[in-house]
């Protein structure tokens, strides 16, 4: 009898334990198995102030903006992130006129480390220039803004471009993005290339499965050289990814890379976008 009592407590007690478990972590919302464990869970209490820093880096539409007609080439390579490649995002002429107006404005490109701004070689060894604001500029703020269907509160970043030059130009794998609430964080990028005269230079994406689908390989480098896939540096050509699923959590698979450029000089051009929840055009901007 006393041998039966014990194994009912005994039952009892291992019940309590799973009880307890539970509401320490049974409650918690699942995500993705895509989602980066830090990045799951942003409460609307958790929201990042938008920073006057932040605020001046981001552009705005001119309202009497005419841009030419532009039909942009769409390939989905992904859903789950939406990732896609566009063969015809840039013109000729448009990408001309980056490599003109990006003369002479070239610094070394910056890391943030700990929240200080650093120069690294081995993280990323490229140089940058801030472009004006032109006529074109806006236009190609504009097509990106387009081709994601104009999403609500959502802005692009002020553009630089980036020159990767051989022998190893590169930045390491990394996230474009540090910090992120439910409310504030830079939702997508898009890396486009302005100028390919080089050998190397892809952009790797190591947690990506390659598609079975030969036809890729116009675009991707189906060598097996590299880790996962990495888009050809194609001038014209550009990679869209999301970096956040729709609940505000961070993609895994959006790990990625500038792989070296072993000989020439490649030169790409950032687009980010920045959805800040509530945000209006011009709200809190000091002339620059």
């Amino acid at each position: 009898m006393a041998q039966q009592s014990s194994q009912f407590r005994t039952i009892l007690e291992c019940l309590g334990i799973l009880v307890i478990l539970y509401l320490l972590f049974g409650r918690e919302e699942a995500g993705p198995s895509t989602s980066i464990p830090h990045a799951q869970d942003h409460s609307d209490h958790d929201d990042l102030p938008l920073s006057q820093e932040k605020i001046e880096s981001l552009v705005y539409p001119d309202p009497n903006l005419q841009c030419p007609p532009h039909a942009a080439e769409i390939h989905i390579f992904s859903t789950s992130p939406l990732i896609i490649y566009i063969p015809n995002f840039l013109s000729e002429e448009e990408s001309q006129h980056l490599l003109s107006i990006s003369k002479d404005k070239w610094t070394a490109s910056t890391i943030f480390n700990a929240g200080v701004e650093v120069t690294d070689s081995t993280i990323r060894k490229s140089e940058k220039a801030m472009i004006e604001r032109d006529q074109v500029v806006q236009c190609l703020e504009s097509r990106a803004l387009s081709i994601q269907g104009w999403p609500a509160d959502t802005f692009i970043e002020r553009l630089w471009t980036q020159r990767y030059t051989g022998p190893d130009g590169h930045y390491a794998h990394h996230y474009d993005w540090a910090s992120a609430s439910r409310t504030s964080r830079r939702v997508s990028t898009f890396m486009v290339y302005v100028s390919s005269n080089c050998s190397g230079g892809g952009t790797n994406f190591p947690l990506l499965a390659r598609p079975r689908d030969p036809r890729w390989c116009e675009w991707i480098d189906c060598s097996g050289a590299d880790e996962g896939v990495t888009f050809l540096p194609r001038a014209g050509s550009a990679v869209f990814w999301e970096n956040f699923d729709a609940e505000g959590r961070g993609w895994r698979e959006g790990l990625h890379a500038g792989m070296p450029v072993r000989e020439g000089t490649k030169v790409g051009l950032n687009i980010w976008s920045w959805y800040q929840k509530g945000h209006k055009v011009g709200e809190g901007r000091t002339e620059l």
